[in-house]
């Protein structure tokens, strides 16, 4: 079942890909009626209900581990097309040959603000949209997401680039959204109010703090 966030937000049902570990999508929903999905499902059980709200047009990953089979799925039923790191490209057109490869920081014409954050992966980017009432919801995958006590965390794995990731941290500090969205989610809450007075700088420095930095 999916759940609002905010005006125009949704947020898939918890997923468990693997143990410890919880994931959702997004599914954005504009005034120009072409919805936006971010990141991606692990099943289909959402799909009548987001099809009642107007299916996706564009389906926008994160990193490759997003690209699963319900990429295919998505776009088989929605029509949607897939816009993911150039970086990642190679893993992730086993499931969508015809992606749309993102390598430089733009407004595109869905009015999604890509934002390449290189680091988890090479091809790892960070989306920002405006949203209701002039707030602004950024989704950052496993680039930055909250450990189960709530502190922010950088997704440094051994395949990672923790020099590359740093310099994303850096430039994810800069922004001021209003919700933040990862893709996992180990405490089980993948979406983040961030109110008047908070220290989104100072989170992610806490985050950048693991990295050694």
């Amino acid at each position: 079942m999916l759940k609002k966030i905010r005006e125009g937000l949704w947020e898939t049902r918890d997923e468990s890909p693997f143990p410890g570990l919880t994931t959702h999508a997004y599914l954005w929903t504009p005034p120009s009626g072409s919805n936006v999905l971010f990141y991606s499902t692990v099943t289909d059980a959402d799909f009548d209900e987001i099809e009642r709200l107007g299916g996706v047009a564009h389906q926008y990953l994160s990193h490759h581990d997003e690209a699963g089979p319900m990429v295919r799925e998505i776009a088989r039923r929605f029509g949607a097309r897939l816009h993911a790191g150039r970086g990642d490209a190679e893993r992730i057109a086993n499931v969508a040959e015809d992606g749309v490869w993102l390598d430089r920081r733009q407004v595109d014409e869905n009015g999604v603000e890509v934002i390449p954050t290189p680091g988890h992966t090479p091809g790892s980017t960070c989306y920002l949209v405006s949203g209701a009432h002039g707030e602004r919801y950024l989704f950052t995958g496993d680039t930055l997401y909250t450990e189960r006590d709530g502190t922010w965390a950088a997704g440094n794995l051994p395949f990672s680039d923790p020099d590359a990731l740093a310099n994303s941290l850096e430039l994810i500090a800069s922004l001021r959204p209003n919700v933040v969205a990862s893709s996992a989610a180990p405490g089980g809450v993948g979406a983040h109010d961030l109110h008047e007075g908070d220290d989104w700088a100072g989170r992610v420095r806490g985050a950048l703090s693991s990295l050694g930095r």
